[in-house]
């Protein structure tokens, strides 16, 4: 597996620098970075973020960067904190040409700012321009208290704007953010799957001044599982014909960009290949030919893929954290991510995790997205229990 990792390095290299291919350095027909202004803090971000979640290669980051690419985007949870010290490896005198922003789960007000020292500290830097409490879902779990830690972070110089993330319940609790006035930036999850409403809400949200970005943009990435081997025993030119075709995941990013009010959008990137699929993605505009590959896409993942619209509440009659343990299985089957995912399945509360979905005659949660709820919550359970 070591070696085929590193000749699939390489070869990436190598191809992402051909003319053939279309980033090279010196081509003139490079497809151009799209910026917009992230809300009402007035900075230029790319409209193509960089999710740093899955990244392992610093050079894949700075090679984004020197492309034009400057939202980047890291978290304290991503691998144990090894992300964020290879991101600040991948910066290293660069800092100056990126909006850098990581995001922290503690619910904890003294503790989330020990997170945020730890952060600025892996990342080599002495502030973030975004910082965010990471994974609030309901208006309960913004705080005053983690508010306020966020202000107190302000007024130090540890960070210039504050912000919020969240999963689940994307209108109300935008709505909630907004009418805060000490939030600055939202992210959000936001992607073709997503009933009309969370698209509106995040145009009233950003009119008042919200920063947008949004997550989960690729609903899943199962079609990335697809294409696991897809350089292996390939040529050059058999690759560069897979690239030139117009696909599901590249409309994805079109289908979330074609709405202005999100200021940028961040993609989960491991390779070059991906690098320039998106870049590509970020400066085209969307077509019939991309609606019909999202419309087969969806009826491809619709029984598998949590939409993340809180109809369910997010808990079952049973305890078992419905929504939360669906957007774990994608992590693992989507990008794969099994260690994150296991990692964060054993820390949700006991006896929602003690439960199996598959001893039910009947599960109580009915998806009106059509999702088999009990079916991929017992996948879970096996998979990460």
């Amino acid at each position: 597996m070591g070696d085929y990792s590193s000749s699939r390095r390489n070869f990436l290299a190598a191809s992402f620098t051909a003319p053939a291919i279309g980033l090279a350095r010196d081509s003139s027909e490079a497809p151009k970075v799209q910026y917009r202004t992230l809300g009402k803090t007035g900075l230029k971000v790319s409209t193509l973020g960089f999710g740093c979640m899955l990244a392992s290669d610093p050079l894949v980051v700075e090679r984004a960067v020197d492309l034009g690419v400057n939202y980047i985007d890291t978290a304290r949870v991503y691998q144990g904190g090894n992300n964020e010290r290879m991101v600040g490896a991948a910066l290293k005198g660069k800092r100056d040409k990126v909006v850098l922003v990581s995001k922290a789960p503690s619910k904890d007000r003294e503790e989330l700012l020990k997170e945020l020292d730890r952060s600025l500290s892996e990342l080599g830097t002495d502030h973030l321009d975004v910082w965010f409490l990471h994974n609030r879902n309901t208006a309960e779990e913004v705080t005053p208290e983690l508010l306020d830690a966020q202000q107190e972070a302000k007024k130090a110089g540890k960070i210039r704007f504050a912000g919020v993330s969240f999963h689940f319940n994307m209108p109300e609790m935008l709505d909630y953010v907004v009418k805060l006035g000490n939030v600055d930036v939202a992210l959000v999850s936001y992607n073709f799957t997503m009933q009309p409403e969370v698209g509106e809400a995040i145009r009233k949200a950003r009119a008042k001044g919200m920063g947008i970005v949004a997550m989960k943009v690729m609903a899943g990435g199962y079609a990335r599982i697809q294409r696991g081997d897809r350089l292996y025993g390939q040529t050059p030119e058999g690759l560069t014909a897979r690239l030139k075709r117009p696909g599901a995941m590249e409309a994805a990013l079109k289908w979330a960009l074609k709405n202005q009010s999100v200021d940028t959008a961040i993609i989960g990137i491991t390779d070059f290949e991906e690098l320039e699929e998106d870049i590509r993605a970020m400066s085209e505009p969307f077509t019939e030919e991309d609606a019909g590959a999202l419309a087969r896409q969806l009826d491809r993942i619709g029984p598998l893929y949590c939409r993340m619209c809180g109809a369910c509440s997010g808990v079952c009659e049973k305890g078992v954290r419905v929504a939360d343990t669906l957007r774990l299985l994608t992590y693992a089957e989507g990008y794969g991510q099994f260690a994150m995912a296991r990692q964060q399945f054993l820390e949700m509360p006991e006896a929602g995790r003690a439960a199996r979905c598959a001893d039910c005659d009947s599960c109580s949660v009915r998806c009106p997205n059509g999702v088999r709820v009990q079916a991929r919550l017992t996948r879970a359970q096996e998979l990460l229990g």
